[in-house]
């Protein structure tokens, strides 16, 4: 038995309760999930673009004609094959059928095996079908992923990656980051690259709502559940059922609120605020945290059963020290955005400049250089680290060189902490060179360390 067949899923639609036992019966031998409904709209139901399967279906049944259930399935997605089947030998019905886009035509009276083998030949269609969809999408994902999740180290490659694997995996998982690395700009790639992209993508940050509003806002509540509760309101989950729940800051939910929660993740149902009702709900739950759950957990800040229910998969996201080669690309990258937005010509950012950016310290990531790179566009000063002065410097060439040298090497010192060896790694010029360019311009490391 191949492994084909043994993932094949098998969809019988008959009016004949006999032939629908008889043939599911067959196919669960053959090692098909196999599943067979009275009801065209129950079938309906079931089938998707990603539905892994194949459609058998009677072309002469009382609730509706055969031909008609062959075409409401094509609109779902024309790739579905459909293999119509017939106890007579009606050649007309069996070319039209074939020219709407039935898979076969199959006699009831054929050999079982013949079935079989069309049955087989059908779900192997469907499987290259899949496999060539899940292959265009991940180069357009990729492609689409590396506009969204700028950057070019290897953290960023596997980060991109790992997104991309992850976004078509249906699993809860946690996010972690520093202030300003993307959280939620991953969090959504997540969402826009995996199965539930045309469904809600809901975020809550869970640190900005307080401890009295938090539950009302998840959960909802009823009319009349407290003062000012005039009607009955949907909560965030429920407004996500069917995609994706971002929480940012989870860190930051109150510990009652946490049990809850919890109880949401193993049994996927809530009850409003108020309500008695258990409501079933279909989402993701993707938690970012600026710190270590882990740490947090072992503290008692944070459950530890949640930690290990959201822990299915972990996503770390690099901070922008980690990964400074990356920033003239990002930092141009929000040049040309921020152009755009501000309605100002695009202009070429001096690679001094960059080398300078390149070299500072951020701690608000890439959240402050996008800042940063705004207030390039509009002419205003960079504000932080990013001293460079662009107006023209009077004195000759020389001087101007040995300023725009001073900026840089002072830049370096402070961003690496007065680290000499560490500054000339970062410069690209050896060490001993640099402590003669630091007398020359009288730059004292002591004047950068923190010690």
């Amino acid at each position: 038995m191949s492994s084909a067949m043994r993932n094949g899923q098998v969809i019988v639609i008959d009016d004949e309760e006999i032939m629908r036992e008889s043939m599911v019966q067959t196919l669960e031998l053959e090692g098909y999930a196999a599943s067979a409904y009275e009801d065209p709209q129950l079938a309906f139901a079931e089938c998707s673009m990603n539905w892994q399967g194949v459609i058998i279906c009677d072309v002469r049944m009382d609730i509706m004609n055969g031909l008609e259930v062959l075409q409401k399935i094509l609109d779902i997605d024309s790739e579905i094959p459909v293999i119509m089947f017939s106890g007579h030998s009606d050649i007309a019905i069996a070319i039209q059928a074939i020219r709407q886009g039935a898979y076969d035509f199959l006699e009831k009276t054929d050999d079982p095996q013949h079935h079989l083998n069309t049955v087989q030949r059908a779900w192997n269609k469907r499987e290259l079908v899949l496999e060539n969809r899940r292959l265009r999408q991940a180069i357009e994902g990729q492609h689409q992923m590396d506009e969204r999740l700028v950057g070019q180290t290897d953290a960023m490659v596997r980060l991109r990656e790992t997104v991309l694997q992850l976004a078509q995996v249906d699993v809860d998982l946690i996010i972690n980051g520093e202030t300003g690395t993307g959280k939620e700009v991953v969090a959504k790639c997540l969402h826009d690259f995996g199965p539930r992209r045309n469904k809600q993508f809901v975020a809550l940050n869970c640190g900005a709502v307080t401890e009295s509003v938090i539950e009302s806002e998840l959960f909802g509540h009823e009319a009349g559940s407290f003062t000012g509760a005039n009607k009955k309101r949907i909560g965030k989950i429920e407004h996500a059922c069917g995609g994706t729940l971002f929480l940012d800051e989870i860190e930051s939910m109150p510990v009652s609120l946490q049990v809850r929660l919890l109880r949401l993740l193993q049994e996927r149902t809530l009850q409003r605020l108020g309500g008695n009702s258990d409501i079933k709900v279909d989402i993701r739950v993707v938690a970012a945290s600026k710190v270590d759950l882990r740490q947090a957990a072992d503290q008692g800040t944070f459950r530890e059963d949640l930690y290990y229910r959201l822990n299915v998969a972990i996503i770390d996201i690099p901070s922008l020290d980690q990964r400074k080669n990356d920033i003239p690309l990002l930092f141009t990258h929000f040049v040309d955005q921020a152009s755009q937005r501000f309605g100002r010509e695009s202009r070429p950012v001096p690679e001094l400049l960059l080398q300078q950016l390149s070299m500072q310290s951020w701690p608000g990531n890439v959240r402050e250089l996008g800042n940063a790179a705004e207030r390039w566009v509009l002419g205003l000063p960079l504000g932080g680290n990013a001293c460079l002065d662009e107006t023209p410097k009077q004195g000759n060439l020389d001087e101007i060189v040995g300023n725009y040298e001073r900026e840089i090497i002072f830049s370096a010192l402070k961003a690496n902490k007065g680290q000499v060896e560490l500054t000339a790694q970062r410069l690209g010029i050896p060490r001993k060179k640099l402590y003669l360019r630091m007398k020359k311009h009288g730059l004292e490391r002591r004047d950068f360390s923190d010690d």
